[in-house]
């Protein structure tokens, strides 16, 4: 079974290299046309639903999806994005600048910190996990519309691998993305 994550279209915190977590921001007119330009790669994927967070940028890049595509969206409120807690709005420069230890475990092992306030990783996976199992029964060609640092977590998730967020953090992220992940057999539970 092949599962196609997408990461949603360029925001204002993408072009500032902002930490946005579970902030509600519209996409940038960029994102609006990367969307637009990636339909055209998701088109040929068969998609039978997306289901998507219910955070604004994957909200807005799953709602043109599916629109132009003529499919069925689901929202589901356990894609929400990982809140940051009041990391969130803050560029990582600023974090490295304000709690250097925190900040150098952080990029270390990102899983093991936990934002002042935010939502720790194994929270985050124990909620997709949960999140995934009836649309994976379904057996069904979807999509699933995330921000990072979720979608990296769900990617893992999906491969079987342990959560692994060092890059999602650490390098520019990859907005209007499509990414085939072929899920190994048993499926993730």
């Amino acid at each position: 079974m092949t599962i196609y994550l997408i990461r949603p279209g360029e925001t204002d915190y993408d072009v500032q290299k902002r930490l946005q977590g579970s902030i509600n921001l519209p996409l940038t007119e960029q994102g609006v046309v990367q969307v637009d330009e990636m339909v055209t790669e998701v088109s040929k994927s068969q998609l039978d639903r997306i289901y998507t967070s219910p955070t604004e940028p994957a909200l807005s890049t799953a709602k043109r999806i599916a629109s132009k595509l003529g499919i069925s969206l689901k929202v589901l409120d356990s894609l929400a994005n990982v809140d940051l807690g009041l990391w969130q709005g803050l560029c990582i420069s600023e974090i490295r600048s304000k709690q250097p230890k925190v900040f150098k475990q952080w990029k270390e092992s990102p899983e093991s910190v936990c934002p002042p306030q935010g939502e720790d990783g194994e929270e985050a996976c124990q909620r997709i996990a949960a999140a995934l199992r009836k649309p994976m029964k379904r057996g069904k060609s979807i999509a699933i519309v995330a921000s990072e640092p979720l979608a990296s977590l769900i990617e893992c998730h999906l491969q079987g691998r342990e959560p692994e967020l060092s890059e999602s953090f650490c390098k520019q992220r990859e907005v209007a993305h499509c990414q085939a992940v072929e899920l190994p057999s048993p499926v993730p539970k």
